[in-house]
């Protein structure tokens, strides 16, 4: 694996010669391991400034700001990104900006109740609340890989954001030079995968045992 100073001129690179949100996002996320939160922050503001919906860069933006002695700056973005992530239903980010609100004497904001409106869009059983774009799209015809994460993809993304991702995807196998007969390579394309669908691992495992207890409840 490269080191995170060859990570930030990759990322610098890439933002450089195809200036998107997912580019800005993981150069943000490089930024911030470095523990250079100033840059970091900027990197995420252009991130949010090419995708207002990426809740996950709102969180890291008010993180950064924070840890920059930033919190004026951070509050109102955290405020916004608590929001937008409750709109989209992205839970772990929202939950995450909400901890931070309270810690900054923030009064959380009232927000829409999002899994009302997933299960309306939902219910007709061939669209899905589409986590990144907060729109409704068609469904996935079948999860796009194997385990927890494929099933994960399938029940929050549609066909149009996962058409999106094999565009981007393929920036970053030509970018990076991937060999995916290399299972570090393979990681790192995994890696930016979630970033730009704004998803962790966590959120990934959180959810398989939620799926998982509930079908053992199911079938009690």
């Amino acid at each position: 694996m490269s080191s995170i100073d060859d990570r930030i001129a990759q990322w610098e690179k890439m933002a450089e010669q195809a200036p998107d949100d997912m580019a800005f996002f993981s150069l943000g996320n490089a930024y911030k391991e470095a523990e250079r939160y100033g840059e970091a922050a900027k990197a995420y503001g252009k991130a949010i400034s090419e995708n207002q919906g990426m809740s996950r860069a709102y969180q890291f933006l008010g993180e950064s700001l924070i840890k920059d002695g930033r919190e004026d700056e951070a509050k109102p973005l955290l405020t916004k990104g608590y929001k937008i992530a409750a709109e989209r239903g992205d839970v772990m980010p929202q939950r995450s900006i909400g901890e931070m609100l309270k810690r900054l004497d923030v009064d959380l904001p009232q927000v829409e109740d999002a899994a009302a409106k997933k299960a309306q869009v939902e219910s007709s059983g061939n669209m899905v609340l589409d986590r990144r774009a907060g729109q409704p799209q068609p469904r996935l015809a079948d999860p796009p890989m194997r385990g927890a994460l494929g099933q994960f993809i399938y029940d929050h993304f549609g066909q149009i954001t996962w058409n999106q991702w094999i565009g981007q995807g393929t920036k970053v196998i030509n970018e990076l030079r991937l060999d995916f007969s290399n299972v570090a390579h393979q990681d790192l394309y995994e890696q930016h995968m979630l970033e730009w669908l704004q998803v962790t691992q966590d959120e990934v495992a959180a959810y398989a045992e939620a799926e998982t207890e509930a079908g053992d409840k199911g079938n009690g």
